[in-house]
Parts: C-alpha cells; sequence; structure tokens
C-alpha cells in the first residue's frame, strides 16, 4: 500500500503544472495545482467560445458596441441617452451590441429591440449570475472576459462609452489602445456624458500629455466626449463599416 501512495505521488509529481490564475470558486474546489490536461481542455473551450461568437457575427451587420454600467437606472438621464441613441441607431439598419446585462446595456437593448433592430447581448457568466436582460433578440453567454470583449470589439463600426465602472474603463483603454497602435483600423470612439468623463480627459490632459508626455495630441484625437443623443447619432450615421478584423 505505501509502495502504491508512493506510486502515485511520484506519477503526480512528474505531471507537468500551469501556473494560471484561478477563479474564486476553483480557489476553494482545487486542492492540486492545474495540470497540462486541464489547460488543453480549457484552450478547447476558448475555441469553441471564438468559434461561436464569430458565427454569431457573420450573420449580422453595420454593429454598434454599446458600453457602460450595471447600476445605472432607467430613471438616469444616461439610462435614457443610450435607449435613445440605440433606437436611432436601430431604425437607421445599424445592428446594437451589448454585453447583455442590466443598466446601460439593458438600455441600448431596450432602444433597439423598440427601434425593431437586431438586439445582441454577449453576457458574461459570473458566480453572482448576470441574466440576460430582456430585450437582447440574439444573445451568447461566455465564460471568458477576453473572448466576450473580442467578440464585443471585433467588427463595430462606432464605440459609445456611458458611465460605468472598473469594467467600462477597462474596454474603453483597450479600444482606445488598439486604435492609437493601429492594431484597428481607426473607428468612433464615443464618451458619453460631459460631468462624467471630463474630470478623466482632464487627468490625461495634465498628467499624461503635459507633465509626463506618455501620449500625444495626436492619441487625443481618438475620443470624443458629447452630451446628447443627437450628438452621438451624428457621429454613427457618419461612420464607416468595417470590413475586416
Amino acid at each position: 500500500m505505501l509502495k502504491k501512495d508512493h506510486h502515485q505521488r511520484e506519477s503526480s509529481q512528474s505531471l507537468p503544472y500551469c501556473r494560471i490564475p484561478l477563479t474564486a470558486e476553483e480557489e476553494r474546489t482545487q486542492s492540486e495545482p492545474t495540470d497540462i490536461h486541464q489547460i488543453s481542455w480549457r484552450i478547447f473551450r476558448i475555441m469553441a467560445e471564438f468559434v461561436d461568437g464569430f458565427q454569431l457575427l457573420s450573420e449580422t451587420s453595420r454593429e454598434v458596441t454599446f458600453w457602460g454600467g450595471t447600476h445605472i437606472k432607467p430613471e438616469s438621464p444616461w439610462y435614457q441617452i443610450a435607449e435613445e441613441v440605440a433606437f436611432r441607431s436601430a431604425k437607421a439598419g445599424y445592428t446594437v451590441i451589448t454585453g447583455g446585462g442590466p443598466g446601460i446595456m439593458e438600455a441600448a437593448n431596450k432602444g433597439a429591440k423598440r427601434g425593431g433592430g437586431v438586439s445582441v447581448g454577449f453576457n458574461i457568466q459570473l458566480p453572482k449570475e448576470q441574466q440576460l436582460n430582456k430585450f437582447v433578440t440574439r444573445g451568447h453567454a461566455f465564460h471568458y472576459f477576453f473572448s466576450r470583449k473580442v467578440m464585443m470589439a471585433a467588427s463595430a463600426q462606432a464605440y459609445v462609452f456611458f458611465p460605468g465602472g472598473f469594467g467600462t474603463m477597462d474596454e474603453f483603454f483597450e479600444i482606445v489602445t488598439l486604435i492609437q497602435t493601429g492594431k484597428m483600423q481607426k473607428t468612433p470612439v464615443l464618451c458619453v456624458g460631459k460631468e462624467y468623463w471630463g474630470g478623466l480627459m482632464s487627468w490625461v490632459k495634465s498628467s499624461l500629455l503635459k507633465q509626463y508626455k506618455t501620449v500625444s495630441e495626436k492619441d487625443l484625437e481618438i475620443i470624443q466626449i458629447v452630451d446628447t443623443a443627437d450628438e452621438a447619432f451624428k457621429v454613427i450615421e457618419t461612420s464607416k463599416e468595417r470590413l475586416f478584423f
């Protein structure tokens, strides 16, 4: 019996491990490090998410992606502007894409559905499950944030950012970085809400641009800050459809 246990320990120790970040649930339930066989199955899952996501996008056109906070309530002016911009976009034949959840995402999907257009929701599976809002007409759920973000960014001809939290900031700076570095075609990046975005842009100009010189004046031209549905939609209707990612 001792020999068998010793052999099992030797076998497990010889198996290559992969150092990857675990979710909170995996950390609670997984007693051993992740081995190469487990990571291989994760890779297949990632591939499947990309295949399913691109399949859905292949069936849409003229996409506009909306980002913003989950905690924005229907009585908020930002919610109402998001709904109006999405409504106008759908009426004009654009596909509206969101993360499929509540708040700004719900507002945009609601406006798109009200406008009779395609209302896409790319939802994320979270420990405290985020339900797909009822205004999505075409939805898909992702396990990985990064594969979901690729789908939301892949083909949009305009990006509309509303007030939000860390997730919105993450998505905003990633899109701006991709355009800044030439990894993505120049695409309109709209930030709705001067009151919300003004402080961030003041810091970018005073600290990054003037004090530390880590960005250029040209980089700031990527971002457009607007305050109304009219201003936002005027930019969207002059955007050009992207033909490739």
